[in-house]
């Protein structure tokens, strides 16, 4: 993995852009395109070699130039207590690891599970009094559940959204369009503060970066890239929400939307959305049966057979394969773990009666195992543990 100074002059580029020239929303690349095709920049993590696809003029000076900044940034960062976690780090978010455009590092204020099961709630900046509530409601209810919350600490639903996770108890992320040490909109400083205690804040823009208006469709691709499925409150027709919407649509996450009103046109957006098979959403049980739908046809990340998975190159989306895939993230002593026996199934009832755990925890606690790979459903709704010597 190249050393940190080289992801930090990378993620420069990514985020400034070579030449001072700036870059909105990365292009997805085309999946369809030959083998033959050069890999795209994005899913490289060589500097150089980026440089020089992009046809950079004077690519060592250019080069140069990048990496006394990136140092710059990086003891700007040290000095003042902001993490940095590195693309192709065990810190770095699993399912964000695997999007088509990952950022190269992310600038951190808290801690970051790379394996979290987390949802996004996203939706209107100047929603209505019951838009709102129905963001703090799913919040708190889906961090009750043991789910990380996932927003953009803007305004109406998204910091609504970050409210109700914390008066759940759970944990919460904001990814920013700004650094993470910048109080963006200025009235969220608190929030802000309380995120990063139990959470973390989020972004791959450097510290001290201010906030501009292209930074936040950048961001949104982070926001649905950590989480397994986007919730869309209130959202309408020309709504940034929907940018995160059609971001998650292209990583293969699930797209759920709260129903509203059709007077005032501020649900149009997320009208659309159920309209094109989006999920109905009233609280957080939907979302939690919703995922279980998902799971039951489950795709995990990975890399191609034979590649290099640390390269950044020729990742996509496989069928996970139980004699294969690498158990990470939770611990041996999960009591779901004790409870199974290598190779015999076990339905939801038995299971709840073996651990005491409650149906809705039991439910959040499958679903973190099995995309991290210790167990896997079969047939019939049950589950049998990823192959014979997961408890180790």
């Amino acid at each position: 993995m190249p050393d940190r100074l080289d992801l930090v002059a990378l993620s420069i580029v990514w985020t400034e852009g070579a030449g001072r020239t700036t870059r909105r929303r990365p292009t997805t690349p085309d999946r369809d395109a030959p083998e033959a095709a050069a890999p795209d920049p994005w899913t490289l993590l060589d500097l150089d070699e980026v440089l020089k696809r992009l046809d950079v003029p004077d690519k060592r000076a250019v080069a140069a130039d990048l990496r006394r900044r990136a140092g710059t940034a990086i003891a700007d960062a040290d000095a003042r207590g902001i993490g940095l976690v590195l693309r192709g780090s065990p810190d770095y978010p699993d399912r964000l690891a695997f999007i088509p455009d990952p950022p190269p590092v992310l600038w951190t204020r808290g801690t970051v599970d790379s394996c979290a099961l987390a949802v996004a709630i996203v939706g209107s900046r100047t929603a209505t009094p019951q838009g709102l509530e129905v963001a703090f409601r799913l919040g708190e209810g889906l961090a009750r559940a043991g789910l990380l919350v996932v927003s953009g600490l803007a305004r109406g639903v998204d910091a609504a959204a970050h409210r109700g996770a914390l008066r759940g108890g759970g944990r919460t992320i904001a990814v920013l369009g700004c650094g993470v040490d910048v109080a963006y909109p200025p009235e969220h400083a608190r929030l802000a503060l309380e995120i990063a205690a139990s959470g973390a804040l989020v972004s791959e823009f450097a510290p001290r970066m201010p906030p501009r208006g292209w930074h936040f469709p950048r961001r949104n691709r982070i926001i649905s890239g950590v989480s397994m499925g986007v919730v869309i409150v209130e959202a309408s027709d020309r709504s940034g929400s929907l940018i995160t919407a059609r971001c998650a649509l292209e990583q293969g996450r699930s797209v759920m939307a709260v129903p509203g009103g059709v007077l005032s046109g501020r649900n149009r957006g997320a009208h659309g959305l159920l309209r094109d098979g989006a999920r109905v959403v009233e609280d957080a049980r939907d979302v939690i049966e919703e995922l279980e739908l998902d799971w039951c046809h489950a795709r995990h990340p990975g890399p191609e057979v034979g590649s290099d998975s640390t390269s950044g190159s020729g990742a996509r989306e496989v069928e996970a394969d139980p004699t294969s895939v690498c158990p990470a993230g939770p611990l041996p002593q999960e009591p779901i773990l004790r409870a199974m026996k290598a190779g015999e199934p076990c339905g939801l009832e038995e299971l709840s009666e073996q651990t005491g755990l409650d149906p809705v925890e039991l439910l959040a606690r499958l679903a973190r195992l099995e995309l991290s790979g210790w167990i896997r459903r079969v047939e019939g709704g049950q589950f049998v543990k990823a192959g014979g010597n997961v408890l180790r």
